[in-house]
Order: structure tokens, then sequence, then C-alpha cells
């Protein structure tokens, strides 16, 4: 009996060393190029492979041999230091460099020529992708076209028209929402041209340009996550299961929490003039005529010849050139594309930032039509606006650049690996709470980097693969796009925000500041939506109670505010 207990005992300890050396075998075979690649097919590889696991384990046990705190919990660290600094110091430009210098050092193992070598690699790499300039192209168009219409006086000219007849601050807070849920199209667009559009009108209400800010950041990307024709739906669509990303989109609306309610609850503090936190303080500072907006001297020099036309026209024909131009890049007019004549693919296979500068492009040419033979500016004002727009956007385009590097510092050392492997790890035994977890850690990390399209780029084929079908999956992917726009919405590095910011032509850290607690309350009552989502998976009782709820913690403040002015 003892010789066959030594046996047994023999032949099990043999197996776990064969079964260490295999593993060690395989991560010894990989080489630190292969290991990357795998990692950075992640999602992909979840699916298609059958040994992920194993495999997984191995490419990031390669990875650490390279860059000792890949995939740990401080490869989100150069992020919480970037915002961290940016809310204590108020500067962003220093604190998004330091965290990228942080971030640098790590994936350089602490070598000090590696990270200044690095910092700038990245950084170069970033400024040279073909969509980040095509999005700093059309930032400059854009400023352009605004310094174009408040020079011919378009501008001034809406603002008198839009205050004969939006007499009330209300009134003003609800036409801005309006104009930001109409322009679905892209979040970029919206936020830039519903800044431009709308600025008159906040200003003659005295509603600061912080709210304003707000307002536009609240109606950009939820409104683009819940419209089934939008460049959202469109990256979406690439990295849902095949053949399903439409219609999965389209399913997963009425559970996008956060975004309905951000909508819902914009909607509700607007008619009963609810403001609290800094924004409270920033309202205030407003309605006594304090504080200059930062891009007033940048955008001066209006003519007063310009009319309601010089404001209206230019911005149709942006909104309706952009639309055409991206679904031209989509393939809608080439009648050997498989998106000929149709819009929806159109839009699934458009190239955003092509089509946005063209779509800009087209306009300014319009623009100059419009104004020259009427002499409403001279040719020197309008070429003069070419260089005062791009003054203006120069603010955005360097924490653009600078945001894009830290987020290819993040991803470097990375941080979505990590993720994953929490969200892996908790699908076992929390099934029910999934959603709400999906949410949270989307939350986290698209704060972290600065990116919704790159958080559920990650997540949802993990969460597809998880859960193949069914409500749950549903659910499921619904958290992970709120998740996505909710710390995006947050985010003092988000592209989204810093548009948000030169929209409105706000202080970008004073923006951030006044929104985050808007955002976090939303934020609350959408995890607490998700976790009965979990449990009831009933769309029909989820929504109202949501609902419901968000109207509560709404009045709630506002009583409390009320008791305690009393």
């Amino acid at each position: 009996m003892r010789r066959t207990l030594r046996i047994l005992t023999l032949l099990l300890t043999v197996s776990v060393l064969l079964g260490a050396m295999t593993l060690t075998a395989s991560a010894a075979e990989l080489t630190e190029e292969d290991a990357f690649a795998y990692l950075d097919s992640y999602s992909d590889n979840m699916s298609a492979d059958e040994n992920f696991e194993e495999n997984v384990d191995a490419a990031i046990t390669v990875a650490r041999g390279s860059v000792s705190s890949y995939a740990t919990f401080l490869s989100l660290l150069p992020p919480i230091i970037a915002i961290a600094l940016a809310l204590l110091t108020k500067e962003v430009y220093s604190s998004l460099f330091v965290g990228i210098l942080s971030g640098a050092l790590l994936y350089a193992n602490w070598n000090l020529w590696d990270m200044v070598t690095g910092t700038f690699d990245t950084m170069i790499s970033k400024v040279c992708d073909s969509w980040n300039v095509g999005i700093l192209f059309f930032l400059v168009l854009l400023g352009m076209l605004v310094s174009l219409v408040n020079k011919a006086g378009g501008s001034a000219a809406y603002g008198r028209w839009a205050s004969k007849r939006i007499k009330t601050r209300a009134g003003a807070l609800l036409s801005t929402c309006v104009l930001g849920v109409l322009i679905f199209i892209d979040d970029y667009f919206n936020c830039l041209t519903v800044g431009s559009v709308m600025r008159p009108v906040t200003d003659k209400h005295r509603i600061s340009r912080e709210k304003l800010a707000f307002l536009i950041d609240a109606t950009a990307a939820p409104v683009c996550i819940i419209a089934p024709i939008s460049s959202w739906a469109a990256a979406v669509s690439s990295v849902a299961p095949e053949g399903e990303g439409l219609n999965l989109f389209i399913s997963s609306i009425p559970y996008n929490l956060y975004a309905l309610l951000c909508l819902f609850s914009v909607v509700v503090m607007s008619m009963i003039g609810l403001d609290y936190g800094k924004m409270r303080v920033a309202e205030q500072n407003a309605a006594n005529g304090a504080g200059i907006p930062m891009d007033e001297n940048a955008l001066a020099g209006e003519s007063g010849k310009g009319t309601v036309l010089d404001l209206v026209l230019p911005i149709g024909v942006l909104i309706i050139s952009c639309v055409t131009t991206m679904i031209y890049t989509g393939g809608f007019f080439d009648a050997g594309s498989d998106s000929y004549r149709n819009v929806i693919d159109a839009f699934s296979n458009s190239d955003a930032s092509v089509g946005l500068v063209l779509g800009a492009f087209i306009t300014l040419v319009v623009t100059f039509v419009l104004y020259l033979p009427r002499k409403v500016i001279t040719f020197k004002a309008f070429a003069d606006s070419f260089v005062d727009g791009f003054k203006a956007m120069v603010p955005a385009i360097l924490i653009l650049i600078f945001a894009w590097t830290l987020s290819g510092v993040t991803n470097q050392l990375g941080a979505k690996v990590f993720v994953a492997e929490l969200v892996r790890g908790a699908a076992g035994g929390l099934a029910n709470f999934l959603p709400a977890i999906v949410f949270a850690i989307g939350v986290g990390l698209a704060f972290s980097t600065g990116t919704s399209w790159g958080t559920f780029g990650v997540l949802l084929p993990i969460v597809c693969a998880v859960f193949p079908s069914g409500e749950l999956m549903i659910i499921s992917v619904s958290a992970c796009l709120a998740g996505a726009v909710c710390g995006d919405h947050c985010s003092p590095i988000s592209d989204t925000t810093i548009m948000a910011s030169a929209g409105a032509g706000c202080d970008h850290i004073a923006h951030v500041s006044t929104q985050l607690p808007y955002a976090l309350t939303v934020a609350a009552v959408s995890f607490v939506g998700y976790i009965l989502a979990g449990f009831v998976q009933n769309v029909w009782i989820v929504l109202p109670v949501s609902l419901v709820l968000m109207a509560a913690v709404l009045l709630g403040i506002r009583a409390a505010q009320n008791k305690k002015a009393a």
C-alpha cells in the first residue's frame, strides 16, 4: 500500500513538474515581438484560440520580462497622476506631460534616456497617425470658420435674432440641448458646431461658459451612442461579432442607462433651474457678470454687417457637406462598393476624420462665395481669420496631442490587458452582477485612457465571448458602451471633453471640475440600474425605475438646497 502511495506521489510530482516545464517552455518559445502581438490582439484571440488562458498567461510573462509593470495596476498610474495633478494645479499641459513622462519611465524600466526617446517616439507616432491628423485639420478648419462668422457679424446677428425669441434662461438651455440632440452624426462635429451657434444666445442670458460646455458634452457622445446612424454606431458595429454589429447596437439602446439618464437629467435640470457643486458657483458668477470668455479676444473684430443668414447658411452647409462626405468615404457613391447607395453601410465603413475635413473645406469655399461678393468682410479680413481661427484652436490641439500621447503610453504598459483580465476573472461567479461590473470597469478604463472607442473596442469582444447570446449579453453590451461614454465624459484627457471646452470657449479644467459632479450623479444611478438589470433582465422595468430614481435624486438635491437656504 505504501509502495503504491509512493508511486502515485512520484507520478503526481512528475506531472506537476512537467506541467510547469511545459508552461515555462511555452513562455520561452514566445519572442517578445510575438508576445506583444498576441496581447495586442487580445479580444480576437480570446474567441479564436482554444488554449487562450495558457497562451495569454505565457504572453504576459514574456511581456513582463521586457516591461516589468506590463498589465499590472502600475499601467494605470500615468493617467491617474496626470488627472490628479490637473485637478489639483488647474494646469492641464504640464500635468499631462508629467503623466506621459511617468508612463514612459515605467515602460523604459527606469532608464532616463529611454524615457526621453520613448516619450517623443510615441508623441510623433500619434501626431503622424492619419486619423489624428484628420481631426487636427478639422479643428483648424472649424476654428477658421468660427472666426469668419464672427468677423462677418453672423454670430452677433444670430444672437440679436435669438434673444427676441428665446427670452428665458430655461429656453436658452433647452435650445442648446435640442441642437445638440439634432446633430447626432459625430461627437467632434457636435461639440464645435453647437458651441459656435449657441454661444451668442447663452452669453446673452448670462449662462456661464462652464454650463454651456457641460450641455455640449452631455448631448454629444450620449446622443451619438444611441443614434443608429452615427460614427459611433459604425465604431461599435466594427468591433461586435461579425454580422451582429448593427442589430446588437440597436438592441442595446434601451439599456444604455448612462446616455439616456444623462439626457433626461439635462432636460430636468434646465427646466427646474437646478445647479450644484462648482457649477452653481460658476452660474452665480456669470449671473453677476463676472468672468471673461477665454477666446473672446481671439474671435473679436465683428464687422456688424452680417445677418442671421451669415451664420445659418455656413452651419447648414457644414452639416450637409459633412454628412455627405462621410458617406462618400464609406463608398455610398461608389458603384463597385458593397455600401453603394446604402446609408447605414456607408456610415459603418466611413472615415469620419477624412469626411469631416472635406466637409469643413467645402463649407469654407461656400462661405468665401457668400461673404466676399456681398462685401460683408474684406479679402484681408477673410485671410486674417485663417490665422485667428488657428490661434483659437491651439490650446485644444496641444491638449489633444498630449492626451493621445498619454493614451499611447498607457496602452504600451498593457492597461487594456490588465482591465480585460479583471473582467474575465469576474465573469465566472458574478454573472448577474456582471453588467454593473462591466459598467464600472468601462468607466475606469475610459477615464484613465481618455478614449471611449478604445474602451468598448477592448471590452465588447470579451463581453460577447462571456455571454454569446441572450438578454444578459445585450444588457452587458449596453453597460460596456455606457461605461465607456461615462468615463470619457468625466476624463480631462478625453478628446470629446477637450472639444467641448473648445466649442464653448471655456477653460478646460474649469469645464472638467464643474461637470464631474453631474456626471458622477448620473453614473451612480446608472450603476444601481445595472444591478437591477442583471437580475430583472426586463427593459420595461429597468428603464422606468432608473428614470424615476434619477428624478428623485435631482429633486432631493434641490430640496436639500432649499432647506439649507431657508
